[in-house]
């Protein structure tokens, strides 16, 4: 990122079965200026990011129900979403799982447990490279 280059307000989507992360990923991320939605559902994710169009996603692979990988497909199927971002947020750590993710459609894999820190630096960079700040 230039220095000096200002992020604007995005709208992010979070969608992880685990309510203490994604407390935290909301606390953090709407501290750095950010509208954040969070599911804790991954169907119920699915269908709010087709309401909320958001500037990014940050997904969990597993997840009762469904997983990830199936939303993201649906996601990246779907002309209303299929240009939206979609980073994977996973405690996994084999690289079939990384790969799975990238032929699902997605952007980016972070393995949990990750810095706060980190994950605003990499939805910036995501961001600002995909023209959606």
């Amino acid at each position: 990122m230039a220095v000096g280059q200002k992020i604007k307000a995005a709208k992010i989507l979070v969608v992880d079965d685990e309510p203490q992360i994604t407390e935290i990923i909301e606390a953090f991320l709407t501290n750095a200026g950010h509208e954040v939605f969070v599911f804790n559902d991954g169907r119920q994710g699915l269908a709010q990011a087709q309401h909320i169009r958001p500037d990014i996603i940050l997904l969990d692979i597993m997840m009762p129900n469904t997983d990830g990988y199936s939303i993201c497909n649906a996601l990246k199927n779907d002309p209303s979403t299929s240009d939206i971002p979609v980073v994977f947020l996973t405690g996994k750590d084999r690289s079939d799982d990384q790969g799975r993710s990238f032929q699902a459609g997605g952007d980016m894999f972070i393995k949990k447990p990750f810095s706060c820190e980190r994950l605003l630096e990499i939805v910036n960079i995501i961001l600002l490279s995909t023209g959606r700040h």
